[in-house]
């Protein structure tokens, strides 16, 4: 979305906003190279110093990370997401999987009873995406694809408390992930999740729980190959 110049007086919080909002609408997705100071100054019609404010701003709040001689890149989606990163970057995986174990295993229960068709589209659109992913041996599309697939899970459940305090995980997840990841995935890890899909299909809660928790507590080796 164009970012538009500030009509009220107090610039830095405004310009804190629509930075924020770039961010969080997903106009700026994590790991995206934030527009220089100048650039950013110039869309929005303020000084390189209320644009330097607000991006420190947003980078104490672990919005963005503010790297010397390469740029500001958003690192988080929230300002939770943000705290969530800084305090288990590096945490233990298997600590991580289980924690992804008992979200992803009660919101997949809760799936199979409320999910939408619309839901099982979706699922079924990032099912094919994960699986390309892996036959193209692509980790960064492999985690993107398998990410937005266990969000999905999650989300099918309609309860926005679970779905945001996953997605506020999910940095820390993808992490885990990028970390036991090289190359290409296992091939079962691909039918692990259809079973997944399929179970909350016809409904079968428990299956999709199982199906759920027993991926996430999958820890596949770097440099595992089909």
């Amino acid at each position: 979305m164009p970012l538009s110049a500030p009509r009220r007086s107090a610039l830095s919080d405004q310009v804190i906003a629509q930075l924020r909002n770039q961010i969080t609408s997903g106009e700026w997705p994590v790991g995206t190279r934030v527009p220089t100071e100048p650039e950013l100054a110039e869309q929005l019609g303020v000084a390189r110093n209320t644009v330097r404010e607000a991006v420190r701003a947003l980078a104490h709040n672990g919005l963005l990370d503010i790297r010397q001689g390469s740029g500001t890149y958003v690192v988080a989606t929230s300002e939770l997401a943000g705290v969530m990163h800084r305090r288990f970057a590096g945490a233990d995986a298997r600590s991580v999987a289980e924690v992804r174990a008992t979200l992803e295993s009660s919101a997949a229960r809760l799936a199979a009873a409320r999910r939408t068709e619309r839901d099982l589209r979706q699922l079924d659109v990032l099912l094919e995406r994960r699986a390309d992913a892996w036959h193209a041996a692509d980790v960064e599309a492999f985690v993107a694809a398998d990410s937005a697939l266990h969000l999905a899970v999650v989300s099918a459940a309609h309860n926005e408390v679970l779905t945001a305090l996953y997605a506020d995980l999910g940095d820390v997840v993808r992490e885990a992930l990028r970390d036991q990841v090289s190359g290409a995935p296992p091939e079962e890890g691909l039918m692990d999740h259809r079973r997944l899909v399929d179970a909350g299909r016809a409904g079968d809660g428990e299956p999709a729980a199982a199906e759920a928790a027993g991926h996430a507590l999958s820890c596949p080796p770097a440099g595992a190959r089909a």
